[in-house]
């Protein structure tokens, strides 16, 4: 008798709260939010405006790389986040693409006096750019870093782990290196 109530409950439970067999069910017309809607809400917007806002808030020029990693983007997205003082006050250029979520890149810039330290145990290599100073490559659970100063900033390039084969360390220091590729004003104009 306990034996038969107790499968009754069961079987009252299963039909009463829908309890099914792992699948899910979604809506077609169930669509994520455009990455260009996302981001805004985060405090992203143009490159060229973040850039601005950090240069106004420092009172010093911004120099980015010319070069990006040779993989696919879809979204080009920059943020100054000004937060108190100026420890975490960063720019942040993100490159992603909504049709390959492994390729993410990003560079943070702050202040070198405000600088992240790493422990000795995530730099797998070190390279002397062609400045002279280092960039430290860096691994992570999810994704590779090269980090390095100039003209008191400090620079983090970051790939996602899953790229990491395309996009090298030194196809990283080659990025770092094109910060000081001269523009000519004529090159601009053609």
């Amino acid at each position: 008798m306990r034996k038969s109530i107790s499968i009754l409950m069961l079987v009252f439970s299963i039909l009463i709260l829908g309890i099914n067999n792992g699948t899910v069910y979604a809506n077609t017309s169930d669509k994520p939010e455009p990455l260009e809607e996302i981001y805004p809400e985060i405090g992203y917007k143009t490159v060229d405006e973040a850039v601005k806002e950090f240069e106004r808030h420092f009172k010093q020029d911004l120099k980015l790389p010319l070069r990006i990693p040779p993989i696919n983007f879809t979204h080009y997205f920059g943020r100054f986040s000004d937060l108190d003082g100026d420890t975490n006050d960063t720019f942040e250029l993100k490159l992603i693409s909504d049709e390959s979520p492994e390729n993410h890149y990003s560079i943070d810039v702050r202040p070198v006096k405000h600088k992240i330290p790493f422990k000795k145990q995530y730099i797998h290599k070190v390279f002397k750019l062609k400045k002279g100073n280092e960039a430290k490559y860096l691994e992570f659970r999810g994704f590779c870093a090269l980090v390095f100063e100039r003209e008191n900033w400090q620079y983090m390039l970051r790939i996602d782990k899953r790229v990491s084969d395309m996009v090298t360390p030194e196809v990283l220091v080659e990025i770092a290196n094109s910060i000081d590729y001269p523009i000519e004003e004529k090159d601009i104009l053609e």
